[in-house]
């Protein structure tokens, strides 16, 4: 497995690659998806995938084989970078999973550092604006066995931080616990079930980015 920096990200754009916009016509996902994406001196690059959809994209795409309802294609990369794995093959970002879901691509890729990252996220912004990043993921090294895991508490509403903050505070999270949920919530001048509803919320958030 690549080691450094583990990054998602997502492009909500139909028109990116030939395979997002078949996913987007057909309203279908396709996660069979395997890039072999090269360096720019090499002669060329080709993404292989799979789908139920017996339909042939617009772009320099080829069927390989058809084995029932299951058609795997073949897209030739053409001069320059115009797709995202394109753009993280020229930089040296080999690429782990790439999911196209109804119009919208979903790649996770590895950075060597995080100039390495900022410089290839500062190319996808440039060629695709809408491009999201989801998830950065630092990889355990010999001298450092920790798993680090960036977590967005951009995605955790104000409200949401805040009952974690009081319950953290007041012990909620202690073994044994030092409060209990009534506790919490009359400190925050809110009904128990609402208390349950907010932390629910932000622990599955948390979860999401940990997981």
């Amino acid at each position: 497995m690549p080691t450094g920096i583990r990054t998602t990200v997502e492009i909500p754009a139909s028109d990116v690659c030939p395979i997002v916009e078949l996913s987007g016509a057909a309203q279908t996902t396709i996660d069979s998806i395997s890039p072999n994406i090269c360096p720019p001196d090499c002669a060329e690059s080709v993404t292989e995938f799979s789908t139920d959809e017996d339909h042939v994209p617009d772009g320099d795409v080829t069927r390989v084989f058809s084995d029932g309802e299951t058609h795997r294609y073949r897209l030739t990369h053409g001069d320059g970078v115009s797709c995202p794995c394109e753009c993280l093959g020229a930089h040296g970002c080999p690429v782990t999973r790439y999911i196209a879901a109804e119009g919208t691509l979903t790649v996770v890729f590895y950075a060597a550092e995080y100039d390495q990252l900022q410089e290839v996220v500062g190319a996808l912004r440039e060629r695709f604006p809408e491009v999201d990043i989801k998830r950065l993921v630092r990889s355990p090294t010999e001298a450092d066995d920790r798993d680090s895991v960036l977590v967005d508490r951009g995605r955790i509403t104000a409200r949401q931080l805040e009952v974690l903050e009081t319950a953290h505070e007041m012990g909620y999270f202690e073994r044994p616990r030092e409060t209990n949920a009534t506790q919490v919530a009359a400190e925050l001048d809110i009904h128990p079930s609402t208390f349950r509803e907010h932390l629910t919320a932000a622990e599955s958030k948390i979860l999401d980015d940990l997981l």
